[in-house]
C-alpha cells in the first residue's frame, strides 16, 4: 500500500520526502549520540563528586570515619534507587548467595530455637542430616558449641558457629532430652541441601500431586523423577503446586515446562534495554507427557520462575491455572563479578510468557512524586490470547483460569505461629512423649487441646482479634482528634463487647490451630516429608481445586 502511495507523488515531492527523510534520521542519530554521551557525563561528574566527598570526609571529617558502614550505606541507598533485587554481595557474603542460588550449606541440618540467656534448643532435625544421623532429637539442648557455651550466644552467632565446611567436625555438649543426660556429641558436618521437591505422592487413586518449593540446580530432573515414578503408580492427572514458591533459575522453569510440551516450543522472551538483548528460550529436550492434565496451583507467593512455568502452561493451554492471582514478579537478574572479590546480582531483563504478556506487576523505572511505586492498575493491562484463543492479561502476575480463596486465618493464629508458642509447645510436648501413632492414626485429641490452653496461657503473646486491634488503633485517632471523651460511653460498650480473654479465643479458634499443630508434631517426630502430608489433610483450596472441570 505504502509502495503505491509514493507511486503516485510527483518526482519534486518524491525528491522532498526523501530529503526530509534523510534529515530526520540524521538528527535522530544525533540525538541519540548527545543522549548518550550526556549519560557518560553524568556518570563521571557524579563518581568525581563522590570521590571527592569521601576524600574530603576522610581529611576532615571530626570523628574516625567509618568508611566499611558508609560505604556500604551509600551502595545500599544507591541500589534501592533501581529496584529490589538489584543489590551488592561483598566478599563475606558470597556464602549466603549461594545458600539463595543452590538452597545448600555447610552444616548438621537443623533448625534451632534460642531464647535470650538460654540454651540453644534443637527445634526441628531433616531427615537423613548429620543432626539426626548423630542422634539429635527435638527437644535436645546444646549446652556449649566446641567448648563455648551458648547461654552467652545470640542465635545467628550459634548458628554460624554450627555451620561449617562439609566434613569438619563440631562438638557439642548436649542435655538429652528424654533422660536429662549431659554428653559430648562429636557431629561430622555435610553439605545440606533443602530440597526443591518437598513432597511428591498419590492424592487419591488417580491423582498424583507434587509440591514444589523453590527453582534450585536439576529440580527439572527432579520433577521429571517424581512424575514417572507416580505415573507408575496409576497416575491419570498432576497437581503441580507452586504456592509460595518465590522462584529461582529461569533456566530450570524452561526445564519444566518441556516436560509437558513438544520440543522447541517457546517458553519466555526475555528484553532488556536494547535491540540485540532480546532472547527466546525454547524447549530443548523431548517431552515425557503431552497429553495428561494438569493442574497447577499459584497464589500470592507465587514469583519469578514459577509465574513463567504457570504463564507458558497457561498460554498453550497445556494447563489449568488454579488458586490465586501470583506475585507479578517479571524481572530478570543477573550476578556480575566486581572488584575485590565482590557480586552484584543485577535486573537485566523482564521477561515475557509466550503469548506475549509482561507479568510485572510493578513499575519501578515510573516513581511517584514521592519516591513510591505502584501497581499496574488493572484499566492500565493489556489482552492477550493462549493458544486456543483464550484472553489472558498482563501486568499483574498471572491470573488463574480459576480462582479458589486462599484459606483466612484469624489474627491469634498469625500470634502463634509468628510468635513462637507453637514451636515452644512442641518442643515441650517432644520433651513429655517419646512418640506419636503413625501419621495416619494421628489426631490431636481434646485433652491434647486442653494441654496446650494450659501451656499457651503461660506464654506472652499479643492476643487481640483482628478487630481488637483495630478498635484501639481507632480510639488513639479519637484521641488525637479530642473526640474519645466525648464518645466515652459508646467507646467502653464497644471495649467491652471485643475483650476477649486468651483461653476463650483459643477456644474459638480450636479447628484453626489443631491442624498446625499436628502438623509441627509430625515434623518433629517423623520429619518433614510427614508434616506435609498431615497439612494436605486440612488443604481445602487444594481440595476445592479437584473438584474443577480443566479447561
Amino acid at each position: 500500500m505504502r509502495r503505491l502511495l509514493f507511486a503516485n507523488f510527483t518526482p519534486q515531492m518524491r525528491k522532498y520526502i526523501i530529503t526530509f527523510s534523510m534529515a530526520f534520521a540524521i538528527i535522530t542519530a544525533a540525538s541519540h549520540t548527545i543522549s548518550a554521551q550526556s549519560q557518560d557525563f553524568r556518570l563521571g561528574q557524579w563518581s568525581e563528586i563522590h570521590n571527592s566527598i569521601i576524600k574530603e570526609l576522610n581529611r576532615s571529617y571530626v570523628d574516625s570515619l567509618p568508611i566499611d558502614r558508609i560505604m556500604r550505606a551509600g551502595v545500599d541507598a544507591m541500589l534501592e534507587e533501581l529496584d529490589p533485587y538489584t543489590i551488592y554481595i561483598p566478599e563475606e557474603e558470597n556464602e549466603d548467595l549461594q545458600m539463595m542460588l543452590s538452597k545448600t550449606y555447610g552444616g548438621i541440618g537443623a533448625i534451632i530455637h534460642k531464647k535470650k540467656d538460654e540454651n540453644v534448643i534443637i527445634n526441628e532435625p531433616y531427615a537423613g542430616s548429620p543432626a539426626e544421623k548423630y542422634g539429635l532429637q527435638c527437644g535436645d539442648e546444646i549446652i556449649a558449641i566446641d567448648g563455648v557455651p551458648t547461654k552467652g550466644l545470640e542465635t545467628k552467632e550459634s548458628s554460624d558457629r554450627m555451620k561449617g565446611k562439609p566434613g569438619t567436625t563440631v562438638v557439642f555438649k548436649i542435655k538429652k532430652v528424654r533422660t536429662g543426660d549431659t554428653l559430648d556429641v562429636p557431629v561430622v558436618r555435610e553439605r545440606i541441601h533443602f530440597p526443591d521437591i518437598e513432597y511428591a505422592g498419590m492424592l487419591d487413586d488417580t491423582t498424583g500431586y507434587i509440591l514444589q518449593t523453590g527453582f534450585t540446580e536439576n529440580v527439572s530432573g527432579e520433577v521429571r523423577t517424581k512424575f514417572q515414578e507416580l505415573k507408575k503408580l496409576g497416575m491419570k492427572r498432576l497437581v503441580l503446586d507452586l504456592r509460595g514458591n518465590g522462584g529461582g533459575l529461569m533456566s530450570e522453569a524452561i526445564g519444566i515446562v518441556s516436560l509437558f510440551v513438544p520440543k522447541g516450543s517457546l517458553v519466555v522472551t526475555s528484553k532488556g534495554n536494547t535491540e540485540e538483548s532480546v532472547q527466546e528460550y525454547r524447549t530443548q529436550t523431548e517431552p515425557i507427557d503431552t497429553q495428561m492434565p494438569v493442574i497447577v496451583l499459584i497464589d500470592s507467593g507465587s514469583a519469578s520462575s514459577s509465574e513463567i512455568v504457570s504463564g507458558a502452561l497457561q498460554d498453550m493451554d497445556r494447563a489449568t491455572i488454579m488458586g490465586k492471582r501470583s506475585y507479578g514478579k517479571g524481572l530478570v537478574q543477573s550476578i556480575r563479578p566486581i572488584p575485590y572479590n565482590g557480586q552484584i546480582k543485577v535486573t537485566t531483563a523482564k521477561y515475557y510468557t509466550p503469548s506475549g504478556r509482561c507479568v510485572q506487576a510493578i513499575d519501578y523505572s515510573n516513581r511517584n512524586e514521592d519516591g513510591s511505586v505502584g501497581h499496574i492498575p488493572d484499566s492500565l493491562t493489556r489482552e492477550f490470547k493462549t493458544a486456543n484463543g483464550r484472553i489472558v492479561r498482563d501486568g499483574g502476575g498471572i491470573t488463574p483460569d480459576i480462582e479458589i480463596d486462599s484459606p483466612d486465618y484469624s489474627r491469634l493464629v498469625y500470634a502463634l505461629v509468628l510468635g513462637g508458642v507453637l514451636d515452644q509447645y512442641v518442643i515441650d510436648y517432644a520433651r513429655r512423649h517419646d512418640s506419636i501413632p503413625e501419621v495416619d492414626d494421628f489426631h490431636f485429641s481434646d485433652e491434647d487441646f486442653e494441654d496446650f490452653i494450659r501451656f499457651a496461657k503461660t506464654q506472652d503473646f499479643d492476643y487481640r482479634s483482628s478487630a481488637k486491634t483495630l478498635y484501639d488503633q481507632m480510639k488513639k485517632e479519637l484521641q488525637k482528634d479530642g473526640l474519645a471523651e466525648s464518645m466515652k460511653s459508646e467507646l467502653d460498650a464497644l471495649e467491652k463487647a471485643l475483650e476477649m480473654d486468651k483461653e476463650r479465643f483459643i477456644r474459638l479458634k480450636k479447628d484453626e490451630i489443631i491442624p498446625f499443630i499436628e502438623e509441627e508434631l509430625a515434623t518433629r517426630y517423623w520429619f518433614q516429608e510427614v508434616g506435609i502430608k498431615v497439612r494436605l489433610r486440612y488443604d481445602e483450596q487444594l481440595k476445592t481445586a479437584l473438584t474443577k472441570p480443566l479447561i
